[in-house]
């Protein structure tokens, strides 16, 4: 339910210096709407091409892809990298084989490749071994230079993390995330997207999330502006260890205070708050606007963590160089069948066998994860430079930001919500500006500031720091 604010929020017909005032006219302006027109849900309907994509996931493709990485036996990152069979060479070199055969539809748009180093001995890597990521890259038409990424890893493990010779089928964990990948890399190879999306299966997460790790500093190391990373891990099922299902709801986990946090950013968080406003969970609010809808079939339930409780993901080392990511995971786990050897004990089967995978969830996952990239990557990069003046002490509330280079911009939209409220709940549109002044104090809300496309598609939100 949309708060009212405690002061008056209005929208000047006049434009200076590159800045709106919305202080002293009367009217709201809304986002999709005049003066008058009310406070619409910041919710983003699907466009006719993303429809079309969700029409074309597979969920027997998905489940073909998740039957065969099974196969391989062991997905070990210490397993065989050249047996033509089983262990992860054979994994990884089949991954290769089906997103080429998905770039070469793609009219040279999507590349596909196998990114590899020697990783030295350390904890859980006993000799020195060759850690490869397969990538496939959709290079985007427009900006190129903006980049979402989404994973899965592909290896698996048992119960003893160090065996790499016994059966590990990993279904779950983490062939259900690689087959959710493959999928979107098969259906958007054919489309330009605005932006570029890397699709990645990585290695050497159960070993210290190792793929995922150098992918991270890869791109860190190369300037790229990566603006969001999505790891899906453990999203194949939607029955519980207790034998209740859920199968509507994927959860997805976003940091507050960011990782790669400053001392210095540190001491303004503190002093101005936004311990829910890190990149992470904008990302997060985005999610919810785009794919939490009849179109997914899905809830999107954000988790405000890192991760769960004493593990992580491949989004951490993305985090850890400062990017916007989170994970996707399903809403409860069955721990019988995560990380096990496989066996029957007392009766019960343990490990991570595909018989105990949902295909229909997974489907749904898929839908989820669609409608987040395509929706990012399609519309305007999200707003950098955005900051608050607070060179002076006033009841109202300025916000500067950097004016994007997308050629379909059109301008941009003030968001705010109550301190004590989990997402944004009002926007005005301030128009194609980089400036804008509010009539409510900064000291009483929170604000934020997304970008506009010609096509009415937004951004996610960038949250303001101090400009003294």
């Amino acid at each position: 339910m949309t708060q009212t604010p405690s002061r008056r929020t209005f929208l000047s017909a006049s434009v200076a210096a590159g800045g709106v005032s919305l202080v002293g006219v009367p009217g709201v302006a809304a986002a999709d709407g005049g003066p008058g027109s009310g406070r619409p849900p910041l919710a983003q309907e699907p466009s006719r091409e993303l429809l079309a994509i969700l029409r074309e996931l597979d969920r027997r493709r998905i489940e073909a892809s998740v039957r065969k990485l099974v196969s391989f036996g062991t997905r070990h990152t210490l397993s065989s990298q050249d047996d033509p069979v089983r262990g992860i060479g054979a994994a990884r070199d089949w991954i290769l084989a089906q997103l080429t055969e998905y770039a070469a539809r793609s009219g040279g748009r999507m590349t596909a490749e196998l990114q590899s180093y020697i990783q030295p001995p350390d904890g859980r890597i006993p000799v020195p071994t060759r850690i490869t990521n397969v990538l496939a890259t959709l290079r985007g038409s427009s900006s190129p230079e903006r980049v979402y990424v989404v994973s899965g890893h592909y290896d698996s493990r048992v119960s003893d993390v160090m065996n790499f010779t016994a059966d590990a089928p990993g279904a779950d964990d983490d062939a259900s995330g690689v087959a959710v990948v493959m999928e979107l890399a098969r259906v958007m190879a054919t489309r330009r997207p605005e932006a570029t999306i890397v699709f990645a299966a990585v290695a050497g997460e159960e070993q210290n999330l190792y793929g995922s790790r150098f992918m991270a500093a890869q791109f860190k190391a190369a300037g790229t502006d990566v603006q969001g990373m999505f790891t899906n891990d453990i999203v194949g099922s939607s029955r519980a260890d207790d034998g209740t299902r859920d199968p509507y709801t994927v959860r997805l986990f976003a940091e507050g205070v960011p990782t790669a946090e400053t001392p210095e950013e540190a001491a303004v968080r503190r002093s101005v708050g936004g311990e829910n406003d890190s990149p992470a969970r904008q990302l997060a609010r985005f999610v919810r606007q785009v794919a939490d809808n009849r179109a997914t079939g899905m809830d999107v339930r954000v988790i405000y963590r890192r991760d769960r409780y004493l593990r992580g993901g491949d989004h951490i080392g993305f985090l850890e160089q400062g990017y916007p990511a989170a994970r996707f995971t399903e809403p409860h786990e069955d721990y019988a069948h995560q990380h096990q050897d496989v066996r029957v004990e007392d009766g019960k089967q343990y490990g991570d066998l595909v018989e105990f995978c949902d295909f229909d969830y997974m489907h749904r996952v898929a839908k989820v994860n669609a409608a987040t990239l395509w929706s990012l990557a399609t519309a305007p990069g999200t707003p950098k430079g955005v900051r608050v003046r607070t060179n002076a002490l006033t009841n109202d509330t300025t916000l500067v930001w950097e004016r994007g280079t997308e050629s379909d911009l059109i301008g941009y939209e003030v968001v705010w919500r109550e301190t004590t409220a989990p997402e944004w709940t009002d926007v005005v549109r301030v128009g194609d500006v980089t400036e804008a002044t509010v009539d409510m104090s900064k000291d009483n809300v929170f604000f934020g500031v997304r970008a506009v496309d010609r096509a009415g598609r937004r951004s996610p939100v960038a949250y303001p720091t101090p400009l003294r």
